[in-house]
């Protein structure tokens, strides 16, 4: 983590620092929360519609830190504490993470994309932590706040960091990319995610592209190959670009797969006598790993090791997660997000499975994907496979055009809407026996690891 004197960081934010008396103030580490400050940290009073972080500068002192920032324009500073005058703190500690990220020797991952971030991110990690010292973005601290401190807690002889680009809307991915200017860059794929915000996948795949901006002259760009709105942008492009997906046209697809109840088998056409396996369920994954290969080749990373790393995978809770719930029931939780994309991907990796009883989905509503909602959601339903799913169980007021997109191709028993969580919960237990599998996947604001915390 960041360790440097209140002097240093005063130049590197062009701010003024006050209040050290004799003995220079050192800062190790930096926060935004009084709740985890650390001794020693450099504590960041951010502002919000709704809070003022000035207003815990004190507390943040009482808990540890050494100093903190102040806005000029907030009123009272504190005279007997430690300072940092700056003309907007939000601003200073962007700056701070660009010109800290500048002092050290680390190559920078960037990954964004509508779908698999996060797991792509866990992946990248794994395979070039067999080879470097590597430090990812924890968590969701993917966006204009998360991402600098994220920076801020690298670790001077860190040797690559692979950082998750997050958006809601245009703009978002620039400065992201600009502040940490990677050497690497993946673009997962361009899902219906924001199409609230940006109105089209065309606009999606602008707002994703932006991972470029930042991206060093040399820089290699590694995009899925199958999805035309990225492959069109590339043309004569100046980077070195990679291509990954199902087709054969792409620098990396798989040539054998094999779907197991604790991970996914799989070959590539670079390396067809090697079998590659992950801890991960959904075929839909395999492409994330060939992200992660392309990358780690570009790092020099032997195949082996590569293999290696990705067995070792340690994947972020709440996507495609097995989990062996009570009485023998196996439960894929999937409760983190979904998109259309992401939803359908995850309702035929159930339909794939084999040597479970009955098979139950339970699907809630898909957030933010604006003005034909209904109509994505209406399509969901109508694409489960009857004949492979035993029972749709939905929550929510946009879940119920999954269940009435379901309802052409299930007979009546087999389809059930629900508005209040505990009902659906118990009518679940009704159905569920010794030996099923239920897979429950929801945008994150439905919550639906309540069903799975029920189950297990």
């Amino acid at each position: 983590m960041i360790k440097k004197t209140f002097n240093e960081i005063a130049t590197w934010v062009n701010g003024e620092a006050v209040g050290q008396g004799d003995t220079p103030v050192k800062i190790a580490g930096v926060s935004t929360d009084t709740r985890t400050i650390q001794k020693g940290n450099l504590y960041i009073p951010l502002v919000g519609e709704n809070f003022n972080g000035h207003d815990f500068v004190e507390k943040a002192i009482e808990n540890g830190a050494s100093g903190a920032f102040w806005q000029r324009d907030q009123p009272n500073p504190p005279a007997t504490i430690p300072l940092i005058y700056v003309e907007d703190t939000l601003l200073a500690l962007q700056e701070l993470a660009k010109n800290y990220l500048a002092s050290l020797s680390v190559k920078v991952v960037g990954i964004t994309g509508s779908n698999g971030k996060t797991t792509t991110k866990d992946m990248v990690t794994s395979v070039l932590a067999t080879t470097y010292k590597v430090q990812k973005t924890e968590g969701n601290y993917n966006n204009h706040i998360g991402l600098p401190l994220t920076i801020l807690r690298l670790e001077e002889d860190t040797e690559i960091a692979v950082l998750e680009m997050g958006m809601s809307g245009r703009g978002e991915i620039e400065l992201l990319s600009k502040l940490s200017k990677p050497d690497a860059a993946i673009i997962t794929n361009i899902g219906e995610s924001h199409l609230q915000d940006l109105g089209s996948r065309e606009g999606i795949a602008e707002a994703k592209f932006e991972i470029t901006t930042g991206l060093q002259k040399d820089g290699t760009l590694v995009i899925h190959g199958d999805e035309p709105l990225l492959t069109e942008k590339v043309t004569n492009s100046p980077f070195h670009v990679i291509t990954f997906g199902n087709s054969e046209s792409n620098d990396y697809y798989p040539e054998k797969i094999e779907q197991k109840s604790d991970g996914t088998f799989f070959s590539i056409n670079e390396e067809s006598e090697t079998e590659f396996f992950i801890p991960v369920l959904g075929k839909h994954n395999i492409n994330n790993a060939l992200s992660a290969i392309a990358v780690a080749k570009t790092f020099n990373v032997a195949i082996l090791d590569i293999r290696k790393g990705l067995e070792m995978i340690k994947i972020t809770g709440m996507r495609t997660e097995l989990i062996q719930g009570k009485n023998n029931v196996a439960v894929i939780n999937d409760a983190y997000n979904a998109s259309p994309t992401s939803m359908r991907a995850a309702i035929q990796l159930l339909q794939d499975l084999n040597g479970y009883g009955k098979k139950i989905v339970v699907l809630g509503d898909m957030l933010e994907l604006g003005e034909h909602e209904e109509t994505f959601h209406y399509d969901i339903g109508q694409g489960i496979d009857s004949a492979k799913i035993n029972f749709v169980f939905t929550f929510g007021k946009l879940g119920r055009k999954i269940a009435e997109g379901a309802q052409g191709t299930f007979a009546e028993n087999r389809v059930f809407a629900f508005d209040e969580k505990q009902e659906l919960i118990t009518k679940l237990k009704e159905v569920v026996d010794e030996g099923d599998i239920v897979l429950v996947k929801g945008s994150r604001g439905m919550k639906l690891e309540e069903v799975v915390q029920a189950l297990t």
